[in-house]
């Protein structure tokens, strides 16, 4: 049984489940036939769908937030109508047509928070020409294989950053990464024999670097891998929060 069906057969399994619990304590008035049951299983198979979206996207492995949210919000007006708290049914999905504009307005945002690259001349970075971004919020993603690893500058209002470089490809100098926000979770995925230095500080949440650890209100922590000071490859990374978490590992 291939992956996808496996996924539909338990999303199916748990949205019938659900309705004969609810059924059987008296939250809906359930009959069993097969008109009813569907009724009540298709928009929770929607839920289900857009949850698991969403999570794919928290966690990297693909989904979509605004698939995610889409069906999620759709299978909920259903179910709400099935429930006689509002009236609801398929056909009006076309009334969330509003939708589309809001998932437009987050998409320029997160286009505009692209990180500006530093560029570099004869071993200096020149300050002349970085560009840098304010009060955006978007996510940012590397873990495509072999992208680049550039010197970049980042502020942002809220965001998530993940960066995986052990599928970047890292040039033999050193790479200062500094990222800036007001809220969001920044984590970063490290190869073993690749050095680096960072500088991590937050108002208020947690910092993991490396099994290395701080939490709750005005923390800060320093750490430095043992031969960074000689090495030629090494990522310098500033990281500043004022809310969120901030994680590094080794992979």
């Amino acid at each position: 049984m291939s992956k996808g069906i496996r996924y539909f057969v338990a999303a199916a399994l748990i949205a019938f489940g659900l309705v004969l619990v609810l059924g059987n304590i008296g939250v809906i008035d359930f009959e069993w036939n097969s008109r009813t049951a569907w009724s009540y299983i298709y928009p929770s198979l929607f839920v289900i769908f857009g949850i698991k979206c969403m999570i794919d996207r928290f966690r990297h492995r693909g989904g979509s937030w605004a698939w995610g949210s889409f069906f999620f919000i759709f299978g909920s007006l259903l179910l709400l109508d099935r429930f006689g708290i509002i009236f609801f049914k398929f056909n009006d999905v076309f009334k969330l047509w509003p939708l589309l504009i809001i998932y437009i307005g987050f998409a320029v945002i997160g286009n505009s928070g692209k990180p500006k690259v530093i560029i570099q001349k004869d071993g200096d970075y020149d300050k002349s020409e970085e560009s840098t971004t304010y009060f955006t919020v978007g996510d940012y993603e590397y873990n495509k294989p072999n992208w680049k690893v550039e010197p970049m500058t980042i502020k942002t209002f809220a965001g998530d950053f993940y960066y995986d470089f052990s599928k970047g490809y890292i040039p033999e100098k050193e790479i200062p990464i500094s990222i800036s926000a007001l809220a969001g979770d920044v984590h970063l995925i490290i190869p073993e024999n690749l050095e680096f230095r960072v500088n991590a500080s937050i108002k208020a949440g947690d910092i993991d670097i490396v099994g290395n650890t701080v939490d709750g209100i005005n923390r800060s922590l320093n750490y430095e891998t043992p031969n960074y000071d000689s090495a030629k490859r090494k990522l310098t990374f500033t990281l500043k929060l004022k809310a969120g978490s901030i994680r590094v590992d080794y992979v």
